[in-house]
């Protein structure tokens, strides 16, 4: 049996190594635009981002490199080695690509206060047909991480009971866009719906410590603090709110519903 020499591997692994690393950098700069633009803390928890991203990254930077190792021969003519390197590298593109397409149709992207609970909403839950009826000012699905939003109130008693049926067959009030208002045009029902800070405590005894560290440098805003529950993709959160305006100070991983 007559072994390959030495160098044909130190070839391959060279190569392979060299695949590996700028996969790593372009794994690197797509982290940065999935977890610092589209799911920034806590979306990253609550709507599932990072376990969908590294399952994505995680296939394409190890199969890219192994195809480079198994194909890598320089005694192939110049014009094939670069031909085989092409494909492998747009066939590796292509799937990073159709992975992050994925990811951006599931990204997060409204925070809205619905009734007596905040909804993350995300990119897919949005009805195609009522994108157009989208209040001016408000970005329907935005590339740019998630905004506060509310929901106006109902015109009449025959939409609250539209609303309501369409809710039940799945579509959320918080994800529909002719119901949508500026944050700053809830922040008084946020306010009157707000439990105070101290009941958590109470449910909660275990957790005052996680409650602390969630309002730790929040100042005098931590004393007036209340809490609202946040329904997300698969769990429930708490967020807490200032108990004077109704600015978001921080978030739990608490179901307080």
């Amino acid at each position: 049996m007559i072994s390959s020499p030495p160098a044909f591997w130190k070839d391959k692994l060279q190569a392979s190594g060299l695949h590996f690393s700028l996969s790593v950098l372009v794994a690197a700069l797509s982290a940065l635009l999935v977890f610092v633009l589209w799911y920034p803390y806590p979306y990253r928890e609550i709507s599932g981002g990072r376990e969908l991203f590294l399952l994505v990254v995680t296939v394409d930077v190890i199969m890219g490199p192994l195809i480079t190792l198994a194909i890598f021969d320089r005694r192939k003519p110049w014009a094939e080695l670069r031909r085989d390197l092409f494909v492998v590298v747009l066939l590796q593109l292509s799937a990073l690509g159709y992975g992050l397409w994925t990811v951006a149709m599931a990204r997060p992207v409204h925070m809205v206060f619905e009734i007596d609970r905040f909804r993350i909403v995300h990119a897919i839950d949005i009805p195609d047909e009522l994108l157009s009826k989208t209040p001016e000012g408000i970005t329907a699905r935005p590339y740019t991480g998630p905004t506060l939003l509310g929901l106006r109130p109902f015109k009449d008693g025959q939409e609250e009971m539209d609303a309501t049926f369409a809710a039940l067959q799945g579509v959320n009030l918080g994800a529909r866009p002719d119901l949508w208002q500026s944050f700053d045009a809830s922040r008084q029902d946020v306010l009157r719906i707000a439990k105070p800070v101290g009941q958590l405590r109470q449910r909660f005894p275990d957790q005052s410590a996680a409650i602390d560290a969630a309002l730790a440098g929040k100042g005098a805003a931590a004393d007036a603090a209340q809490y609202l529950p946040l329904a997300g993709r698969k769990d429930f959160w708490t967020v807490m709110v200032d108990g004077r305006n109704g600015d978001i100070l921080g978030f739990l991983p608490l179901d307080s519903f």
